[in-house]
């Protein structure tokens, strides 16, 4: 499923929670920008390559790696995740789809 998604998939959901379960633990990350970027000369991709950006709990860090969100419109999507950095209101995190 991943592989059919867009940059349009996720925009109306700017603003909305993804759901992320680990452990018995459920925290939430926000989704706070969809960003897409022009494609490489001369290459027809599939997709326009996009990154999703999360806000998490200033909290909890999270080390990259392949987490379980769950979206009431989208479902559960296991997407990588790298953590951006530290901000005032919470760590930022960025998924990049190609």
């Amino acid at each position: 499923m991943l592989e059919t998604l867009t940059h349009e998939s996720f925009a109306p959901h700017l603003g909305s929670p993804f759901e992320l379960r680990l452990e018995g633990r459920t925290l939430a990350l926000e989704l706070i920008d969809v960003k897409p970027y022009a494609g490489e000369a001369g290459r027809t991709p599939k997709r326009q390559p996009f990154s999703l950006f999360f806000r998490g709990p200033r909290e909890v860090y999270l080390p990259q790696q392949v987490m379980p969100l769950h979206h009431p419109a989208l479902g559960r999507l296991d997407i990588f995740v790298v953590p951006v950095g530290l901000e005032t209101d919470g760590y930022r995190y960025e998924a990049v789809f190609t």
